[in-house]
């Protein structure tokens, strides 16, 4: 089975958890997203400038010359965004010393709560190689939209701090230049992460 034949279990999944919402959702239709993820209609990944859970500045370039395995989520997530930050970390382990050439990036897509505090108490627990990135509100939208991520606030109660983010939750994974290479769908697990991996790391950047 090929990496995006292999993507489309989880399409149901993500339209599940792309709803049509009001306020900072994005134009584009889930079925639109889509489409552009699985066929490379268009350029998906890019320029970003985050700070990073040790409060340094961090921009894609400094990831150049590994693979990247990108996933946005939040920290206050109850389910999903642990268990593939956990498969991701498993995956890490299962590729041994070849993991050096991978680096992994959460990106949140909750800035207000995920400060780079927050994320420094957090990232740990899934990988020590496990890079948490925050910024600005816009700073997140630039990047979310580069990755072609889907993410909008949903309150819960009247309290400003009671909400959670309804968001896509895909694992990209980019090539040694940055370039989409394609991803993984929610539940993918490690050993499959792995095997997809794998021979991508003898590959060199162009």
């Amino acid at each position: 089975m090929t990496f995006r034949a292999a993507c489309r279990v989880g399409v149901s999944l993500w339209l599940m958890l792309a709803p049509a919402c009001a306020g900072d959702a994005p134009a584009r239709s889930a079925a639109e997203i889509m489409d552009i993820l699985m066929w490379n209609r268009e350029l998906v990944g890019g320029p970003f400038e985050l700070t990073d859970q040790t409060g340094h500045t961090r921009t894609e370039r400094d990831f150049r010359g590994k693979l990247m395995l990108v996933y946005f989520g939040f920290t206050y997530c109850p389910d999903i965004c642990p268990t593939d930050l956990q498969a991701i970390g498993l995956a890490l382990d299962k590729l041994g010393s070849n993991a050096a050439s991978v680096q992994p990036l959460f990106i949140t897509v909750d800035p207000e709560r995920d400060t780079a505090e927050h994320l420094a108490q957090y990232v740990p627990m899934f990988h020590p190689r496990l890079i948490g990135l925050t910024g600005s509100p816009e700073a997140i939208r630039r990047a979310a939209d580069a990755y072609k991520v889907y993410y909008a606030k949903v309150p819960l109660g009247k309290a400003a701090d009671d909400y959670t983010v309804d968001h896509t939750a895909f694992i990209y994974l980019m090539d040694r230049d940055g370039n989409y290479l394609g991803f993984f769908p929610p539940g993918t697990t490690a050993d499959r992460m792995a095997e997809i991996i794998r021979p991508r790391l003898g590959e060199p950047a162009r």
